[in-house]
C-alpha cells in the first residue's frame, strides 16, 4: 500500500475523531503497521498530527515455533506416526528423527499414547483422534492474540515463542491539520515570484543544524598534523629549519663526514639502499675530504681555518684502518637527515667568525628494517641541534627535556648508547599506554671532535644534537599500536578522515 493512501485514510479519518491504536487502524485498514507508523512520523514533522507512544508486552515465534504452525506441534506429529496397531519406541525414533524424543515426552505427559509393557514396550494410542492446540496457540500469536500467562510460559519454556514487545501509537490533530496535506516547497522560483504563488506558498523549513554533503576534500594525515607541530615549537624555540628535499646522499655526508668508519655494519646493503644509477656522486670538497680522510686513519689532521688560526691537534686515534675514496662517493637513500646537518655545520665553519646556530629539520629517511609494529623501511626523522661554545651534556639533557615538555611528554627517561659520531650519546624513551612498555623515541649525544675539528671549527665549539622519528611520537598521541596502521599502503582512509586535531600542550 502506498505512503500517499496510508496519509490519507490518517487524515481523514481524524475528521471524524483521534486514532485511539495505531496497530488496530491498521488492522482495521488491512496497513502494515510499520508502514502506518512511518507516515505518522512524517505528519509530526510537519505538525500535521501529534502522537502519544504505549509500550506492549508482545509474542513473536521462534523458528521452531514457526514449523509448529506449518506442520504441527511434535506431539501431533508423533501421534500420527503410530499405527492403530501400535509401534515399538525404535520404530517412532526411526520415523520421526530428532523430534521423536520430545514428542513422546509431550504425548504421555497429554496421556494420548501408552506404553504396553506386556508386549515389550510397545506404544499405542490413547485416543482415536487429538486436537493439535499447541498449534492453534502458535497461529493465534501469529495473528495477534496470545493465549493465557500459564500457556504462554509453556510456549516460552519448549522455546516456541519469543518476548517482542512493540509499541503502538496514540493519534490526534497536530496545530496544522488539514484533510490533505500540502506539499512544502524547498526553494522559491522564478514561477512563484511571476504569479505571486509565493506568498501562500509554505515552505519547508531550514535545518541548519544538518549536516551538508561530504564534498570528498583531502584530509591531512596525522603525521601532517603532528608534523607541523613539532616545526611550530622549533621556530618558537628559536630554531632554523635546514633544507631536506634531497632524498639521495652520498655516503661521504651520510657516513664519512659523521666520523663513521667505512666498515661499519650501517653501510652494508643490509642496512642501506644503495643507489644502481648513478652509482656515484659527481664531487666531494677535496680539502675537507683530505681531512676526513686523516682523522679516520689516524686519528688526527691538518686542522685549522678561518675560526681555527691555532689549528689545535685533534688527539684520537682515529679507526687505524685504510680510508677508500671510492666508497665514500657512492650514492645512497639517506638513512638519516643528519647528512644534511654535517652539510650546514661544515658551510658554518667555513664563515670568518663563529655565530652559535640552533638548526632543525623534518624530513623523510630510508633504512632497510625489517618491518614490525614499530618499524618501517621509510619513516621521518625529526632531528635538532645547537652549535656553540663550551656545550655539555647537561645542556643536551636540559634542551631535550625543555623540547618534550612542549609536546606533552613529560615521563623522559635517557640510557646510554654508543653512536659513532656522537660521544657521551644517549637513548630516549618514554612510556607507550597502547604497547604497555617504554619505547624509545629518539636517539641524541654530542658531536665527536673528529667530526667538527676536520670542518674547521675551533676546539671550545661543541654541538648537542638529537633526533627522532616522527611516527612514533604520533603512535603515542593517536594511541596506535601498529605503525603500519599510519603509515603504508594498510593505513584506513577513514582514520585519516575522521583522525582529531592535533593539538600538543604546551
Amino acid at each position: 500500500m502506498a505512503a500517499t493512501d496510508i496519509e490519507a485514510a490518517v487524515l481523514s479519518q481524524l475528521q471524524a475523531g483521534a486514532i485511539a491504536n495505531s496497530l488496530d487502524f491498521a488492522k482495521q485498514k488491512g496497513y502494515d503497521h510499520l508502514a502506518v507508523i512511518g507516515v505518522l512520523k512524517s505528519l509530526v514533522s510537519d505538525k500535521y498530527v501529534v502522537i502519544e507512544p504505549s509500550d506492549h508486552e508482545g509474542w513473536k515465534l521462534t523458528d521452531e515455533g514457526e514449523q509448529c504452525v506449518s506442520k504441527g506441534s511434535p506431539e501431533a506429529q508423533i501421534f500420527a506416526l503410530v499405527p492403530d496397531d501400535g509401534a515399538s519406541k525404535d520404530e517412532i525414533e526411526k520415523l520421526a528423527g530428532a523430534m521423536a524424543k520430545v514428542g513422546l515426552s509431550q504425548c504421555m505427559q497429554s496421556k494420548w499414547l501408552r506404553i504396553d509393557k506386556d508386549q515389550g514396550g510397545k506404544i499405542f494410542k490413547n485416543e482415536a483422534s487429538v486436537t493439535d492446540a499447541v498449534k492453534e496457540q502458535l497461529a493465534a500469536v501469529v495473528k495477534g492474540t496470545f493465549p493465557p500467562k500459564q500457556d504462554l510460559d509453556k510456549l516460552k519454556k519448549r522455546k516456541l515463542v519469543a518476548s517482542a514487545n512493540y509499541k503502538t501509537y496514540s493519534v490526534a490533530k497536530g496545530e496544522e491539520y488539514a484533510p490533505q496535506r500540502a506539499k512544502a516547497a524547498t526553494d522559491i522560483t522564478q514561477e512563484m515570484i511571476n504569479d505571486g504563488s509565493w506568498k501562500t506558498q509554505k515552505f519547508k523549513p531550514y535545518n541548519f543544524n544538518a549536516l551538508g554533503q561530504d564534498t570528498g576534500a583531502g584530509r591531512l594525515h596525522p603525521l601532517l598534523k603532528v608534523r607541523a607541530q613539532f616545526r611550530e615549537i622549533f621556530l618558537e624555540m628559536g630554531f632554523e629549519e635546514m633544507p631536506t628535499n634531497r632524498f639521495v646522499e652520498t655516503s661521504f655526508w651520510n657516513f664519512d663526514s659523521l666520523f663513521q668508519p667505512q666498515a661499519h655494519p650501517a653501510r652494508d646493503m643490509q642496512d642501506t639502499f644503495f643507489i644502481k644509477d648513478p652509482a656515484t656522486c659527481l664531487s666531494i670538497p677535496p680539502e675537507y675530504m683530505a681531512k676526513v680522510k686523516a682523522t679516520h686513519e689516524v686519528g688526527d689532521c691538518q686542522t685549522g681555518g678561518p675560526q681555527d688560526p691555532q689549528a689545535s691537534p685533534i688527539k684520537s686515534l682515529g679507526y687505524r684502518n685504510t680510508w677508500a675514496e671510492g666508497e665514500a662517493q657512492k650514492n645512497l637513500l639517506r638513512t638519516h637527515t643528519t647528512a644534511i646537518s654535517a652539510q650546514m655545520l661544515y658551510k658554518l665553519a667555513q664563515q670568518k667568525e663563529f655565530t652559535p646556530k640552533k638548526y632543525f629539520s623534518i624530513d623523510r629517511v630510508f633504512r632497510n628494517e625489517t618491518l614490525d609494529a614499530t618499524h618501517l623501511a621509510e619513516f621521518h626523522q625529526i632531528e635538532g641541534l645547537v652549535v656553540d661554545r663550551n656545550l655539555a651534556l647537561g645542556d643536551l639533557m636540559g634542551m631535550i627535556e625543555a623540547f618534550f615538555e612542549k609536546l606533552g611528554l613529560k615521563d623522559i627517561r635517557f640510557k646510554p648508547t654508543y653512536n659513532p659520531y656522537t660521544e657521551p650519546s644517549m637513548e630516549i624513551f618514554h612510556w607507550h599506554e597502547g604497547l604497555n612498555k617504554y619505547v624509545e623515541i629518539g636517539n641524541s649525544g654530542m658531536f665527536r671532535p673528529e667530526m667538527l675539528r676536520p670542518m674547521g671549527f675551533p676546539e671550545d665549539v661543541s654541538c648537542i644534537a638529537w633526533g627522532l622519528s616522527l611516527e612514533r611520537p604520533t603512535m603515542i598521541l593517536y594511541k596506535i599500536d601498529n605503525i603500519r596502521d599510519l603509515f603504508g599502503h594498510k593505513v584506513d582512509l577513514g582514520m585519516i578522515k575522521s583522525n582529531p586535531i592535533c593539538r600538543l600542550v604546551k
